[in-house]
């Protein structure tokens, strides 16, 4: 595995967009998007859904902005920026998933990585339930890969939360139905195995397994966000797999460097900056 960057789409470096909250502590949400954008190559857009008061140890409360104004956000960006790929993280409520969806829509936007953010590391919900319909029926078509960890599939399958490595089999095709053009079923919840395997499917039916080596840390705050905004930033120009399987290998290589920071007393942030970055000398 090594750090990659982007081929830069018609001789220009790709401009990425992400929709998501906030987090002060800087290892989730829209911070950890545009870090993740940045180590790859890709310049980072946002435009922010809520407001939220977390830290290492945990999510206090949010702020959910006014859906109106995320649709301004949007269109600021769209009607001046090319956007080569988008990113969308927390969305809050019902309001904002469909306002996100149609500002989506009028622009046209492509290359679109939807990571269902329901519940933070802690167990703090971020997702009103009302808008798990919303999110499933605006914003799923709209994508060109989810990556739903395995209580979000739950959740978005309307199906118990157990898991093992058939029912992850089985649950690919009902994700795929809901609309999206692939899925990726993240395994890092099954934590009887030496490693975290996650699940890519196509609309083709071709199913791939992507293994890593789980790494033992307590610095894995926004796993999934980074892992979301990675694939974003390398979309443009190159082919879903291979995306997916780079971004994989990009959030190892941060888990595996997230010792080397030291960033609150709770789930510490990874590395994003892992290969530009000198390391701490000892």
């Amino acid at each position: 595995m090594h750090p990659q960057t982007i081929p830069a789409p018609t001789g220009h470096i790709a401009n990425v967009l992400t929709i998501a909250g906030t987090d002060p502590s800087g290892g989730a949400g829209i911070q950890a998007d545009i870090k993740a954008f940045s180590a790859l190559g890709a310049y980072a857009c946002s435009a922010i859904t809520a407001v939220v008061a977390q830290n290492t140890r945990g999510v206090r409360q949010f702020v959910a902005l006014d859906p109106g104004f995320v649709a301004e956000q949007i269109d600021a960006v769209l009607e001046d920026v090319r956007i080569d790929a988008v990113k969308i993280g927390m969305i809050a409520n019902a309001g904002i998933a469909r306002v996100v969806a149609d500002r989506l829509r009028a622009h046209k936007a492509r290359n679109i990585v939807l990571d269902p953010v329901m519940v933070a590391k802690s167990g703090h919900a971020l997702l009103a339930p009302e808008a798990v319909t919303a999110l499933r029926d605006e914003l799923l078509p709209l994508a060109t890969i989810i990556t739903p960890n395995l209580p979000e599939a739950a959740v978005l399958l309307d199906r118990a939360d157990a898991w093992n490595g058939a029912a992850m089999q089985d649950a690919l095709p009902d994700l795929l139905a809901l609309g999206a053009e692939w899925v990726l079923l993240k395994g890092g919840h099954l934590e009887n195995s030496a490693d975290s395997t996650d699940l890519l499917a196509g609309r083709n039916g071709h199913v791939t397994a992507l293994p890593a080596p789980r790494i033992t840390t307590t610095n894995d705050h926004g796993t999934g966000c980074t892992l979301s905004a990675a694939i974003a930033a390398l979309l443009p120009g190159r082919q879903v797999p291979g995306a997916v399987a780079s971004a994989k290998d990009y959030l190892t290589l941060s888990l595996a460097a997230a010792d080397q920071l030291d960033v609150g007393g709770g789930h510490g942030p990874v590395h994003h900056f892992h290969a530009l970055w000198p390391a701490p000398v000892a």
